[in-house]
């Protein structure tokens, strides 16, 4: 697994305009998922460690997310002949594992990647309602062990979206395996 950082994305620029089917078929165009004040979209996968660490949390925070009018939704950027566990079956398997209950979206030709530049995963961007970036940053300052997190850094973001306030000045990267891109 090779370890990558997300690159820097200016705050402000404008969410692409795409569509994307889950896991079921269902196609999700990402302007349709907003809330109220936002959308939160990671792109992640089933079988990279950084990913796996960091699924409860999104799972979790989700719910909190949705509370303050921000929704979120996963995208899978991996579909790969040389990673089954990413298929879509498998993400199947995992939405029902893993109890998710937002759009998690197979991203098969990876040109949403390529349009958000994601780098790795999991790599996050929070949209405002107006689908103008407003963080692209980690979730929390420790992927690996969530015991011992010592700061959130998602969550307080979307709070600050949520009521109105400034992006934070301080958006640390996220880090974790690079994209497994198909060419």
């Amino acid at each position: 697994m090779a370890l990558v950082a997300s690159i820097h994305v200016d705050l402000g620029w404008d969410m692409p305009d795409v569509t994307l089917n889950d896991a079921q078929g269902k196609a999700h165009a990402l302007q349709d998922c907003m809330g109220e004040k936002g959308l939160v979209v990671a792109f992640t996968c089933n079988h990279c460690p950084y990913a796996i660490a960091v699924w409860p949390r999104l799972v979790r925070h989700a719910k909190t997310l949705r509370e303050q009018g921000i929704n979120m939704v996963a995208i899978n950027p991996n579909i790969h002949p040389d990673f089954p566990e990413d298929s879509v079956p498998a993400m199947q398997e995992k939405i029902v594992e893993w109890g998710i209950d937002f759009p998690y979206l197979a991203d098969e030709t990876q040109a949403v990647a390529k349009a958000f530049e994601a780098q790795c995963t999991p790599d996050l961007y929070m949209f405002d309602k107006h689908g103008k970036l407003y963080y692209h940053g980690r979730i929390d300052d420790y992927w690996k062990a969530e015991e011992k997190v010592t700061a959130e850094e998602l969550l307080p973001a979307a709070a600050a979206l949520a009521a109105g306030e400034p992006a934070p000045k301080v958006q640390h990267p996220t880090i974790g395996c690079s994209i497994k891109w198909l060419d």
